[in-house]
């Protein structure tokens, strides 16, 4: 009975130590959201683990509010690169934030501090022998009068291609695809995508909401959606386990 009873945690242990984790470090387009029976509100890796099989485990540590600073200095980076293991995957997405000119203790220069923040994530993530991959930011909803929809992020996006591409990173250009999520559905239906509601016509938001920022359930599984098919689309190998755990 002992020896059957070995036999079982030998094989229990080893299945748990092929499972790969995927950590996502970002803001709050990103994070998971408290409350999510009653919170229309939704982080896109709020939704990612049903996304893969059981080999992949999501863990979300992205945080509202944070920029690359915020996240380093109150050490949220630290914990996550202590949990950091071989073969584990990073997801980084930041910008939202760091754009916050008049907020010292967020905001960063595109071409100096966010850029090296982003190249700490992506040295000290290979470190541990992880696997880190940058995002751009998600694109706002910001139509005009004539139905045109505006860039908000200036730079950043720039700086994460840039950085991608120097230190060899998968790079997943999310604004550009979001983009295209945006203008697909248009200037109205596009609210879906978000938080757009009267006053009194949920409990949640008793006096309305309107932000064309963060992501409602819909928004936030058609963004999961689209960084799942450009992973499955994309032929480089450091890709190639996360690919594997990706259900079809």
């Amino acid at each position: 009975m002992k020896y059957y009873l070995l036999i079982i945690l030998l094989i229990t242990l080893n299945v748990s130590a092929q499972k790969t984790t995927l950590y996502c470090i970002g803001d709050s387009t990103m994070a998971n959201k408290k409350d999510p029976e009653r919170n229309p509100e939704h982080g896109w890796c709020q939704v990612l683990q049903p996304f893969f099989n059981e080999s992949i485990i999501v863990e979300n540590k992205a945080v509202n509010g944070r920029s690359t600073k915020s996240f380093i200095d109150e050490k949220l980076w630290e914990t996550v690169y202590k949990s950091l293991k071989k073969g584990d995957y990073v997801f980084i997405q930041f910008g939202h934030n760091d754009e916050k000119i008049a907020d010292s203790l967020r905001y960063t220069n595109p071409h100096t501090a966010y850029r090296h923040n982003l190249i700490r994530f992506v040295t000290e993530s290979r470190e541990k022998g992880a696997i880190p991959i940058l995002f751009s930011s998600i694109a706002r909803r910001n139509f005009n009068e004539q139905g045109v929809l505006i860039g908000t992020h200036g730079d950043y996006p720039l700086e994460a291609r840039l950085v991608a591409k120097e230190l060899n990173v998968p790079f997943i250009d999310l604004e550009y695809y979001t983009e295209l999520l945006e203008q697909s559905y248009g200037p109205e239906k596009s609210k879906k995508l978000h938080l757009h509601y009267k006053a009194g016509e949920i409990a949640f938001y008793p006096e309305g909401k309107d932000d064309d920022t963060h992501l409602s359930l819909l928004g936030a599984t058609e963004i999961a959606k689209l960084a799942m098919e450009q992973i499955k689309l994309s032929d480089n190998p450091l890709l190639k386990n996360l690919k594997k755990g990706i259900k079809n």
